[in-house]
Formats: structure tokens, C-alpha cells, sequence
């Protein structure tokens, strides 16, 4: 069964290779779905680089749709989003006219892909949306800077990405599946030597070392792999949404909820082409 993918970014550049890496996968035939829509909170022209981004989804014939929150929170008179507080009222009715215009599309799954907005409980209880995060289900939590950051500083050895499914509790949804990978080879080592005792040292620092941006490349190169074998797991029904729960197909064990194996897989294929 053809997968109809929503796709919602918000400036569509660190997202853009994910973007990419679906639409190669769907055109060599590794994935069977198609891309129904993007949809942007940002409107045409207000940045160069999401400009590039609308011209390639054109290019390949994606139904667009774009819509400033910024400049509709301006015209409402409305408060900037501020963390652990509620979401001010106009953002409710952004998402109610986000859903009208995306109405008339079939959507299967929503992929958050670079979505820097948090949906309302309606429009995540009216569409299954996929959140990517980079670390295991075990954590940490937090953005991808604050996952690294706690990495270093714990010293762990392994980590991973995942993907749960949005609910109106931000970040508390039910895992729909990760991979895992190390980060404690040779290069790694080398780099924690480097940096010395991580107890006292500041975000910044810790940022700015080597050890960081290896770990940041690792999870980067597995981001898309594992979305585009996620996203084919729904096509073959080895996984759906249902009433808002994660369920697998029982009696398969194609798809435990680690797909590591099929993630590493098509990674290596990427580096044999």
C-alpha cells in the first residue's frame, strides 16, 4: 500500500536532506509512499535558503502550502510561545486554518521534519504526526544540543534516533521506533581524551569540542536512513496508528521497534554507491 506522507518543516534547511533522501528513495523504489504535501510556517520570500527549499519541492511537483505563524501571530495581536507555559490562544487558530488547508489531502502519517512549532492537542489528535529525536527512547530529552551535551558529559557510549508519535503531552508520546549506534570508537576515544574532565565545563565549551560534532555527524547520517525504513515499515503495515496508539502486525518480527539492522543496511549501501 502506497504511503501518502504529510511534511511539515518550518525553514526546510537541516530537514532538507531528509526531504531528499524520501524522494530518492520513493524514485529507486525502496520506499513505496509519495510525498501528498509540504507544508511551511514561513511564507515565500521571507528567507533565501526556505525559498530553495520551496523551488525543489515545485521541482518535483509537491503541492505546497505556506503560512507565516510570525506574521499571523503579528496580525492577532498575539504572545510569542514561551516554554512550560500553555500555548497562547491565537496558536489554536493558526492550527485550525493549518488543518483546512491541508483538507483536501490524503495523509497517512505527518512527518515534523525541522518543525519549530508545537501543534495543538486538535490537530494532533485529528492527525498522526511523526516527531523525530536523536537519542534513544531511554534519553535523554531536550533538543539535539542538549542531547549531545548530556552525552559527553555522562560519557556514554551508544545512542541513537527515534521517532515517537506527537501527542498533545509535548515529547511524551509513544515510541514508534529508533535505531542505536556507537559512539565510543577510536575517533571517539581520541576526541574524550582530548577534551579532559567534562564535570565543570560549560555548554559552550562542550559545543565547541571536537567530540560533539562527531557525535552531531553520526546521528545526521542516520537520520534520514531511518526515516526512509520507518516510513517503509507503515507502507508494508508492519506498523500502523490506530486511535492514537503504535501497533505492529502480530506475528512479524520484520520490524521490532529497534531497526537497526535495516538503518545500517541502507547506510552502507549509501557508502558502497
Amino acid at each position: 500500500m502506497t504511503l501518502h506522507v504529510g511534511w511539515f518543516t518550518t525553514r526546510g534547511a537541516s530537514s532538507r536532506g531528509m526531504y531528499e533522501a524520501v524522494q530518492d528513495a520513493i524514485a529507486d523504489g525502496s520506499l513505496d509512499a509519495r510525498i501528498s504535501f509540504v507544508f511551511s510556517n514561513r511564507d515565500r520570500h521571507d528567507d533565501p535558503v526556505t525559498d530553495s527549499f520551496f523551488e525543489r519541492v515545485a521541482a518535483d511537483g509537491i503541492p505546497l502550502h505556506a503560512k507565516s505563524s510570525v506574521a499571523y501571530r503579528k496580525a492577532a495581536g498575539g504572545d510569542r510561545s514561551r516554554p512550560d507555559e500553555p500555548l497562547p490562544a491565537w496558536r489554536e487558530a493558526y492550527d485550525r486554518e493549518v488543518s483546512e488547508l491541508i483538507a483536501g489531502h490524503r495523509v497517512d502519517v505527518g512527518v515534523l521534519a525541522g518543525y519549530m512549532l508545537i501543534f495543538t492537542a486538535p490537530f494532533v489528535e485529528r492527525f498522526p504526526l511523526l516527531n523525530l529525536h536523536p537519542a534513544l527512547p531511554t534519553g535523554p530529552i531536550g533538543t539535539w544540543r542538549e542531547v549531545i551535551r548530556e552525552l559527553i558529559r555522562t560519557n556514554a557510549s551508544e545512542t541513537g534516533v527515534m521517532v515517537h508519535l506527537a501527542i498533545p503531552a509535548v515529547d511524551l508520546g509513544p515510541v514508534v521506533g529508533y535505531c542505536r549506534y556507537p559512539i565510543d570508537g577510536p575517533a571517539f576515544a581520541a576526541a574524550r581524551q582530548t577534551l579532559g574532565d567534562t564535570t565543570n565545563l560549560d555548554d559552550a565549551t562542550i559545543e565547541a569540542c571536537e567530540l560533539f560534532t562527531l557525535i552531531r555527524e553520526a546521528g545526521v547520517r542516520r537520520e534520514s536512513p531511518f526515516l526512509v525504513e520507518l516510513l517503509q515499515a507503515f507502507a508494508e503495515g508492519r506498523v500502523t496508528i490506530e486511535d492514537g496508539s503504535v501497533v505492529y502486525q502480530s506475528g512479524r518480527a520484520a520490524l521490532p521497534v529497534d531497526i537497526t539492522p535495516e538503518v545500517e543496511a541502507r547506510l552502507a549501501g549509501q557508502h558502497s554507491q
